[in-house]
């Protein structure tokens, strides 16, 4: 049994107007399933699939408290891509961000709605990977969380290092799942955080008994009202068993 990574859910005030951010930042359609929620995956994509990591945009009126723990990567092909992208990021409402980045190649922004991302610099890494080069995680110790991840699902490990570690779906194809070492810690739930799924077929509180067993914990939430499992990484970062796919 193993889970595979399908999207990132991302809470917003204005669910609607964020995901027209998000559609035009990385040419995707829009769909919604309901009332407050907008999805967001390729043209002609047939859900799930690993080429493509897809964004579910929730509406919630919480506000934004400090700097996400998750936040995607986008690739650019050439020095005059990324300019131009930043460009046209800003003229969609994307703003120059702070985090304390120093000196860097890539360019750090935020969406409307305050959510860090990065614009990247071109590297040969990401050149097929499509708009999202990268999902990265914050935490304090990569290897760990890599060991984790590595184990729950069907990606494989690529690197590990002190200050990073790197998985990829296990064919190649679509971004990667990046953890980095920062000094600071998670307080309060995540903003934007992982969605996985069991296989069409597989027992999902099996999978969840074997999650657990890897190091997955209750994180706490109410969850009388939903018919999917919301449980934390060892590091405490929340994430959603959906069921199977």
């Amino acid at each position: 049994m193993a889970t595979r990574f399908v999207q990132i859910n991302m809470k917003a005030h204005d669910d609607s107007a964020l995901g027209r951010f998000w559609a035009e930042v990385l040419g995707w359609g829009v769909d919604s399933e309901a009332p407050g929620v907008t999805n967001l995956e390729p043209l002609g994509f047939s859900y799930p699939d690993p080429s493509a990591v897809c964004i579910d945009l929730i509406a919630r009126p919480e506000p934004k408290v400090g700097k996400n723990r998750v936040h995607l990567d986008l690739a650019t092909t050439s020095a005059a891509h990324q300019a131009e992208l930043v460009a046209r990021l800003k003229g969609l409402g994307a703003t120059l961000a702070d985090v304390g980045q120093g000196d860097v190649p890539w360019t750090v922004m935020a969406d409307p709605e305050g959510n860090e991302f990065c614009v990247l610099e071109p590297r040969p890494l990401y050149r097929d990977t499509g708009p999202i080069a990268a999902v990265v995680v914050d935490c304090a110790d990569p290897a760990a969380m890599a060991r984790f991840w590595d184990e729950a699902m069907d990606w494989t490990l690529h690197e590990v290092t002190a200050d990073g570690a790197r998985l990829r779906s296990a064919q190649g194809v679509g971004p990667y799942l990046e953890f980095v070492r920062t000094p600071d810690t998670k307080s309060g739930w995540n903003r934007v955080h992982m969605d996985v799924a069991p296989y069409r077929g597989d027992d999902p509180a099996k999978e969840e008994a074997r999650l657990r067993a890897l190091g997955a914990s209750d994180p706490g939430i109410d969850q009388s009202g939903i018919h999917w499992r919301i449980l934390a990484d060892p590091e405490g970062n929340e994430f959603c068993l959906l069921s199977p796919r």
